[in-house]
């Protein structure tokens, strides 16, 4: 999901409540109530701050995609701004005390995955490029094949992190032997880097695509909170302690794995590949 926040999109829900459905021959009221489900979170609720609607919970209730919520995907006026796809996600959670841009990026994805499922299946008919002849070819992946990853406190004293009450973790770098503390970035980080990156674009400046994305993880540095000394670190880190970062950061993030089994019908090559999310996702063309 990450490599598509062209698509994805913002918050609040009009259309939240079943659709209710009066009439027959007998003249006696009926309704159609729309199902819901339970989606399974990454984190389950492990990273959360207290307070946070999501924080202890492993899974959040959504109902299935309905015609209107369609209508919110073939808004042209939400696709061009980009928000068509967090639009929905709002729409279909139950628990409107809950900001899908608040979520942590891998619960975001696992939401959107389960979205997708209830509205048009498991089946995603989609383009894939080979990684051999490097021709793109009609690919079919199955959804519902997905795996799931955080880290357990096995893991955490394996790598040398530790984690407080609110979901801060904290490690030391290599090079510099700073104590540097990091979050976990959520839909508002997704937005904020997305914006960032386009004003730079249309500004014709540098990209600082790295740089931008540690200053919206870094929380402390040697206790220190400032925004002055963090900049400061960023700006002068040795690539080694950044490496470190990133790589870390990789190993605590709780996210959805979707690699199936790819086989190229012009080549032959077959290898597991990364799940591509193309415009099919949620516009599929069948």
């Amino acid at each position: 999901m990450r490599n598509n926040e062209d698509r994805l999109g913002t918050k609040s829900a009009d259309d939240s409540a079943p659709p209710q459905i009066k009439g027959g021959q007998s003249g006696a009221s009926f309704s159609f109530s729309t199902p819901t489900e339970f989606v399974e979170l990454p984190s389950k609720g492990r990273y959360y701050p207290e307070g946070h609607p999501l924080c202890g919970k492993g899974e959040i209730e959504i109902r299935h995609m309905t015609a209107k919520d369609e209508d919110i995907l073939t808004s042209e006026t939400l696709i061009r701004k980009g928000i068509a796809v967090e639009r929905l996600l709002q729409n279909v959670v139950v628990d409107k005390s809950i900001d899908v841009k608040g979520m942590l990026i891998g619960d975001k994805n696992a939401l959107v995955i389960a979205a997708r499922i209830t509205g048009y299946g498991s089946d995603y008919h989609t383009q894939a490029t080979c990684p051999s002849c490097f021709k793109s070819v009609e690919q079919t992946f199955d959804l519902d094949k997905k795996d799931m990853y955080y880290a357990n406190d096995d893991d955490l004293a394996e790598n040398n992190i530790a984690m407080n009450s609110n979901g801060i973790f904290a490690l030391t770098v290599p090079a510099s032997k700073a104590t540097v503390e990091v979050r976990l970035m959520t839909g508002h980080d997704e937005e904020y880097l997305s914006k960032i990156s386009e004003n730079k674009r249309k500004n014709k400046l540098p990209e600082s695509t790295l740089t931008d994305q540690l200053r919206r993880m870094i929380v402390s540095v040697n206790g220190d909170n400032s925004g002055k000394m963090i900049s400061s670190f960023i700006d002068h880190m040795p690539a080694m302690d950044s490496r470190f970062l990133r790589t870390s950061y990789q190993k605590v993030i709780p996210d959805i794995k979707l690699a199936q089994e790819f086989s190229c019908a012009s080549c032959g090559h077959t290898q597991e590949l990364e799940v591509p999310f193309t415009v099919d996702f949620f516009w599929p063309r069948q």
